[in-house]
């Protein structure tokens, strides 16, 4: 038995249908969690158990079913600066060194690859907006996908409640960028429209980017993959990616033994960069 009171095979069913909607696999000690996880579906939809869960999937062609199960298992764990001093170095350096490469057609892009319900997207969109005339004249592009509808959705919103707001956000960026309602804290209008955000399986949709992205967030999402899933988005990443770009990779994260696709960045610590990037720089030298 795998966890919970349902037959191993239910566990196994469910764990299929996760990764081949995501790409995503559950690890050991998380399985326990599926049927926590997918008790308000199933009350919802009036389901009694994971074993009626997994016949109404099969029988019922519901892509609303679906959708909600497929949600449910998702950890959409995130918030505001998670590891503020990524955000300091990114701020202080990398934004730099991104606005001297753009310098001439003073756009930049920035794609944030599962971006849950939105916290790091707009820690972000606050740093930039914060910098004021150094971005006076340019178009900062910011677009945040995510695989689940409902985080999107909450993003899209920028509503959090109060444990989520007092995650990582300083209270002046808070009385700022946010104004205290009944139902939380709405972010403002200003910076709502600074980010662009849409539903999207990294795997295999194309993301809705105007230009390849100078900086691109794919934070805690590729410890979910399995090794080949890992390659292919790794692949997927560096297709996204400018010929000089940043990839920002979650504290517990490396490209190391995963990918030759990026590399470390020898001037950014805890950033990585195509490996032809440096292959180009070291002819040049």
């Amino acid at each position: 038995m795998m966890g919970g009171t349902a037959s191993e095979s239910v566990y196994r069913i469910l764990m299929g249908v996760l990764e081949s909607r995501t790409g995503q696999t559950l690890s050991p000690n998380r399985i326990w969690r599926i049927e926590m996880s997918l008790k308000p579906v199933m009350q919802r939809h009036g389901i009694a158990d994971l074993d009626a869960l997994v016949a109404a999937l099969v029988m019922s062609n519901s892509r609303q079913l679906l959708d909600d199960t497929v949600d449910a298992m998702l950890n959409n764990e995130t918030f505001f600066y998670r590891e503020h001093s990524v955000f300091d170095d990114i701020a202080e350096t990398a934004l730099e060194k991104i606005r001297a490469i753009n310098a001439d057609r003073r756009r930049v892009t920035v794609w944030h690859c599962g971006v849950s319900t939105g916290q790091e997207a707009y820690s972000l969109a606050m740093l930039i907006a914060e910098q004021g005339d150094k971005w006076a004249g340019w178009q900062v592009d910011i677009v945040g996908t995510d695989v689940s509808c409902h985080a999107i959705g909450r993003a899209r919103i920028g509503l959090y409640s109060q444990f989520e707001i007092q995650r990582g956000l300083p209270v002046q960026r808070m009385v700022r960028w946010f104004d205290q309602t009944e139902t939380g804290w709405l972010a403002k209008a200003d910076l709502r429209r600074r980010i662009d955000f849409s539903v999207q399986n990294m795997l295999t949709d194309r993301p809705p980017l105007a230009r390849s992205a100078d900086l691109i967030f794919c934070r805690n999402l590729l410890l979910y993959f399995s090794a080949p899933m890992r390659q292919k988005a790794f692949a997927r990443l560096r297709a996204m990616a400018a010929p000089q770009s940043f990839l920002v990779l979650g504290a517990g994260e490396t490209v190391l033994g995963q990918t030759d696709q990026f590399v470390a960045s020898p001037r950014l610590r805890g950033l990585y960069e195509p490996a032809d990037q440096q292959v180009r720089r070291a002819a040049a030298a």
